[in-house]
């Protein structure tokens, strides 16, 4: 019975093992951040970071911030290019690093972010892919801190108010329009793809999209800035180009 016992055990540990490093191996290989998301940081003065969280604040001071979280194994960097159009538009922004590259290991990762920037009055919350529905997720059980939700290529996770989030996606993402059951402040970006709203490269399965990255965050970012300008009276923000609402 005792070497039946211990052959179980010694099957247990070796599956565990396994598994252990199987795991390891699948969250070592992410996306890289692009040569023009490092350049972002290297060159960027108003960036700073502290523990897990890099923040970028705009040259004269706001009362309103966005926390990002990033999508499923991509470095967190490679989200600076539009956290930085967003800054230069006068709204400080928080990207948040996730462990292990995945915001469903840390979906609440936003609460160490309230007390580090005590000056902000207005909050918003938001990520790409998977990022955008841990995001949701917490937006959703904390409605008393957060004022709106951001989606990338992502949708509406949990029970929070359509009216208050804006949902932001490409033609060539076509895919996530059956999981939306709601109609308020959709933009779809047309020749816009998943992986775009990021800079890291082609994804895995995502359509070249028809457009640059480039242009797909600037329209992105005009319509994060038109929707906080609507909730806002007090914010007022100024970009150049043409967006659909």
């Amino acid at each position: 019975m005792k070497k039946y016992l211990k052959k179980i055990l010694i099957v247990m540990l070796s599956i565990m093992v396994l598994l252990t490093v199987a795991f390891f191996i699948y969250v070592s290989d992410y996306y890289r951040a692009d040569d023009v998301a490092v350049a972002v940081m290297q060159s960027d003065e108003s960036i700073r970071i502290e523990e897990n969280l890099t923040i970028l604040t705009p040259d004269t001071p706001s009362d309103t911030a966005l926390i990002f979280y990033p999508g499923a194994k991509v470095e967190h960097t490679a989200y600076l290019p539009i956290l930085e159009k967003l800054r230069q538009n006068g709204m400080t922004c928080v990207l948040v690093e996730m462990p292990f590259h995945m915001a469903i290991f840390d979906p609440n990762a936003a609460d160490t972010v309230f007390d580090t920037l005590p000056t902000i009055k207005n909050w918003y919350i938001g990520g790409h892919s998977m990022g955008g529905a841990m995001a949701s997720s917490y937006a959703a059980s904390h409605q008393d801190k957060i004022d709106g939700l951001i989606l990338l290529g992502a949708y509406i996770y949990g029970d929070f108010p359509p009216e208050k989030a804006l949902t932001i996606y490409g033609t060539l993402n076509a895919n996530l329009e059956k999981n939306i059951n709601y109609t308020e402040n959709i933009v779809i970006i047309e020749g816009g793809n998943h992986a775009q709203f990021g800079n890291y490269g082609q994804q895995k399965g995502d359509p070249q999209a028809a457009i640059s990255s480039e242009e797909q965050q600037d329209i992105a970012v005009q319509a994060i800035l038109d929707f906080i300008k609507q909730r806002s009276d007090k914010y007022y923000i100024k970009i150049p180009g043409v967006c659909k609402l």
